[in-house]
């Protein structure tokens, strides 16, 4: 930007910069969108006096609001073509010398948050980045937004309104988050929603349908539809949206807060809310279940997140990043957990390891936790199909890698062998992204082959796939309630295709299917793997 001042041929004289820090005092709008410190100060403190003073005419707009007229703008157009004329200079010598329409498409390439700053070079560029167009652009480019534009000026608020008191503001809860609600966690996505920005929790299908898709329900809303400024509503509830709040507790974390909890309680009272909540929640009633224990924790569950209707903290969450040396595309995953019903895991790849960390969770092993860790250096190979129903034929393959990793362990002397055995061992130890890269498996899909579950293994699913393409040891995180005594046993990984694979936990005699969450998240990537290892890390500290 200090660029462009040098090409427009302005400088900033002392009145210039006396009236913009008065100006900027009260300035409003426009306060709104001063960029952070990654992106930088503003651009007036960077352009220095070059041509002795300002216009007189450059240091009066240079700290007035942009223009919204467009004389205003047939003015501009009328003084650049007196400069581009025959009288003037063959060739433009400045940017203020370009026709007004390329202008505004140049600005219109530029960030939603550099604009201001480009505004306080002189009065034509002020009069200029008025135009809808450039604003209409950014909304479009950086927020998605498309033909809702439109709408939002028909009820007379600007595209740049939207973009300075709703999208800008509002940028940093854009993407997925974790609630903070004990061992249960959650999904949150937020995103630009037509003419809101909605926050949506993701709850998994009904059990034990793991190949439907996911069910949404809005938490809390922000729009500017009947304002001029951004109102945030609290979506929960039954009575339809009321007053909320949101505020950035954080990087990387925000609150939301309802101000009329009364919306959310129901005539019928705790019996009523809980049998509403069984049927959102379950697809049931709470005769339908006839496991005692599976009672439990339902109401557990009802009594320990229902406290939380009120303020709410989420965390930031990053889907895993993809290497083209991946078994498959990593992403989220809906599981069965037997009583506990579908939980969400992320599968993600670290050189020669697969990792589920879950999302969701339970009073057993809650969300944030390491609840599959798959080593892909050790290939277990199936036995022919009719004796795959041999519970003891399974466990023989599976029990035996699972004593040779242990015996590897506990010789130290093996894990330094160039690739040898214990290669797997030393990953999950904790490898750097580079070492993770060289050590990475080059093992890929064979021929789908038949597979069936050995008899003694429970299934949610009676209804799985019958080929697979490739099988794992690996382990699974089981504990008792409350998260006590954790231990890793061993089980068996068995992928069947690029959107679906299997666990068999051997201790617990059973068997979890997964499928993949096939919804549109945006802003959801990891800026780098880095990020995204430290992510991880944090996660499972915050259910610990």
């Amino acid at each position: 930007m200090a660029v462009c001042a040098r090409l427009c041929g302005v400088g900033q004289s002392r009145r210039c910069r006396r009236r913009q820090r008065q100006n900027q005092q009260g300035q409003d709008s426009d306060s709104e969108m001063d960029m952070d410190e990654e992106e930088g100060e503003r651009i007036v403190g960077k352009i220095k006096a070059e041509s002795g003073a300002c216009p007189p005419d450059n240091a009066t707009a240079a700290s007035g609001p942009l223009v919204t007229d467009s004389s205003s703008l047939e003015d501009v157009h009328t003084d650049v073509s007196k400069q581009t004329d025959g009288t003037g200079p063959p060739n433009p010598q400045s940017l203020l010398q370009l026709p007004p329409e390329l202008l505004v498409h140049i600005f219109s390439l530029l960030p939603g948050t550099a604009l201001p700053n480009l505004a306080l070079v002189c009065k034509k560029f002020r009069q200029i980045l008025s135009m809808e167009t450039i604003w209409r652009r950014r909304c479009r480019e950086e927020f998605g937004m498309r033909e809702d534009l439109r709408k939002m000026e028909v009820v007379g608020i600007s595209s740049r309104e939207l973009y300075v008191k709703l999208l800008h503001p509002y940028r940093h809860i854009l993407g997925l988050w974790q609630p903070d609600i004990g061992p249960y966690g959650g999904l949150l996505n937020v995103v630009v929603d037509g003419l809101f920005i909605i926050g949506w929790m993701y709850l998994p299908p009904h059990d034990p349908r793991v190949e439907d898709p996911m069910r949404r329900r809005p938490l809390f809303r922000i729009h500017m539809w009947e304002s001029s400024k951004a109102i945030v509503e609290c979506m929960y509830g039954h009575k339809g949206p009321h007053k909320g709040d949101i505020q950035t507790v954080k990087r990387d974390e925000f609150s939301t807060k309802c101000n009329q909890t009364d919306y959310h309680r129901m005539p019928g009272g705790r019996q009523e809310e809980f049998r509403t909540w069984l049927e959102e929640e379950w697809g049931r009633t709470l005769e339908d279940i006839f496991h005692e224990h599976m009672q439990e924790l339902i109401l557990m569950k009802f009594i320990y997140t229902s406290q939380y209707d009120n303020c709410l903290t989420y965390r930031r969450i990053y889907l895993p990043p993809h290497l083209p040396s991946d078994l498959l595309q990593p992403g989220l995953f809906k599981g069965t957990y037997g009583s506990h019903g579908l939980e969400i895991v992320m599968l993600s790849f670290h050189g020669t390891r697969a990792k589920g960390t879950k999302l969701t969770g339970d009073p057993n092993v809650p969300a944030g936790q390491l609840t599959l860790d798959v080593d892909l250096s050790r290939p277990v190979q199936l036995p022919e199909l009719e004796f795959q129903r041999n519970m003891e034929e399974l466990s023989r393959l599976v029990l035996g890698v699972h004593e040779q990793v242990r015996q590897q362990m506990q010789e130290p002397s093996l894990q330094g062998a160039e690739g040898g055995p214990g290669a797997g061992v030393r990953a999950e130890e904790g490898l750097g992204p580079a070492s993770m890269a060289e050590t990475t498996p080059t093992c890929s899909p064979a021929e789908p082959q038949p597979f069936v579950l050995p008899l003694g293994i429970m299934a949610r699913n009676e209804v799985y796939p019958r080929t697979c393409k490739m099988c794992f040891y690996g382990t699974g995180l089981i504990a008792g309630h409350g998260f006590t005594s954790p231990e890793r046993t061993p089980g068996l990984f068995v992928l069947f295709d690029d959107d679906r694979f299997g666990f068999i936990w051997l201790e617990l005699k059973s068997f979890s299917l997964y499928s993949r969450l096939t919804d549109s998240l945006p802003y959801a990537q990891a800026p780098s793997l880095e990020r995204f290892e430290d992510m991880l890390r944090s996660m499972q500290s915050w259910t610990s």
